[in-house]
Formats: C-alpha cells, sequence, structure tokens
C-alpha cells in the first residue's frame, strides 16, 4: 500500500508541503508506505498537444513527469496538494493535469486509485481547484476521498482542528483503497462521458 503526495506548488517549502506532511503521516500510521513529490524546481513542460500517446500511451516529451508518471502508477492513493495563487489551480498542476491524458491503456491508469486533495490559500478560487480536481478524478475513474481547504495561520500543527481533519485524511486515504473498489469492466475505461463531441 503506497500513498503519494503531490505537490503543486513552486515553493519547496511552504504551507501546502507542511499540510500534505500531515496527511502523508496519518497514512502512515495507518500502515502506509508514503513518498512526498514536489515540483518545486522540477521540468514539467506542458502538453504539446502531438496526440503521439493516443496511439502508445507513452508520453514523448522527455521532462521530470516521466519520474512522476512512474509514481503515480505504482500509488495506491494520491493526494494532490495545491495553492491558490491566481483563482484556480497553479500552472505546475495544470501541466500535470494536462500531461496524464496519456493514461488511457489499462496497464498504465489511474483507475481505481484513491485521490484527494489539499488546497492552501486564499477563498477566491478555492472551490474551483476543488471542483477541477474532483472532475478530474471522476474522469480518470479514480475513487474520490475526502478534501482539505485551509488558510495559512503560521504553523499548521498548532491548529489542531485542521492538523487532525489532515492527519484523517491520510487515514482515510488508506481505509478507502484497503477496499479495493473496482470500477465494473463492462463500462469501459473512456476518459470521457457521453457529449456532443463523442458523435
Amino acid at each position: 500500500m503506497k500513498i503519494l503526495g503531490l505537490s503543486c506548488s513552486p515553493r519547496p517549502k511552504g504551507n501546502t508541503i507542511s499540510l500534505l506532511n500531515i496527511a502523508l503521516e496519518g497514512a502512515k500510521a495507518e500502515g502506509a508506505d508514503v513518498e512526498l513529490f514536489s515540483v518545486a524546481g522540477k521540468d514539467i513542460k506542458p502538453c504539446d498537444a502531438c496526440q503521439a500517446c493516443a496511439k502508445t500511451g507513452i508520453c514523448q516529451i522527455k521532462d521530470d513527469m516521466q519520474e512522476l508518471y512512474a509514481k503515480f502508477l505504482e500509488s495506491d492513493g494520491i493526494i494532490f496538494g495545491i495553492p491558490v495563487y491566481f483563482y484556480g489551480v497553479t500552472a505546475q498542476a495544470k501541466a500535470i493535469i494536462d500531461r496524464t491524458i496519456c493514461f488511457g491503456a489499462p496497464k498504465q491508469s489511474l483507475t481505481n486509485k484513491v485521490g484527494s486533495v489539499i488546497v492552501t490559500g486564499g477563498s477566491l478560487g478555492l472551490v474551483d481547484v476543488l471542483k477541477d480536481l474532483y472532475f478530474y478524478m471522476v474522469t480518470r475513474q479514480m475513487i474520490p476521498a475526502n478534501y482539505i481547504a485551509a488558510y495559512p495561520r503560521g504553523d499548521f500543527k498548532q491548529m489542531e482542528k485542521c492538523a487532525k481533519a489532515t492527519s484523517d485524511l491520510g487515514r482515510q486515504m488508506v481505509l478507502i483503497a484497503r477496499q479495493k473498489f473496482q470500477y465494473p469492466d463492462s463500462i469501459g475505461r473512456s476518459s470521457f462521458a457521453f457529449g456532443t463531441h463523442t458523435l
């Protein structure tokens, strides 16, 4: 059992990392192996829409996203940590979302992995981040867990209710993953529901 904490903040030390570490401590207390991956200082380029992955399932861009792909696939659960800077997800988070379009094949998929979100920052944009990430998880056929939305007020560990809720989120990730929920294979693994674009 492995839970990955993904910091989509360009800051190597900050509120997002702090809360992810608390959540990972909670997951570890439930017996999971945990890992924190920070995008700070990493080279993650935007998707260039070459569509090569539609045929191969492999992204042709060679950067640090290749390392993250492997961590996604080996994890049973992923906690997305995203600060709000300008009313929505960070540029780093959006690049990662776009680059995972290559996850379509049954053996290279986020299907049945547990997902959750930790959002830090101002109130405007917070709901949009949660909406975007939970929609992303549904289209990837992930199993959504709870979320944390927190405003920076110094050391989060001193904010007892916040720290407990965050630790509980980590524990919840492990407990849900242990349930081994599976999307039915009969409904397919398409990333899209029906819409006029599917005609």
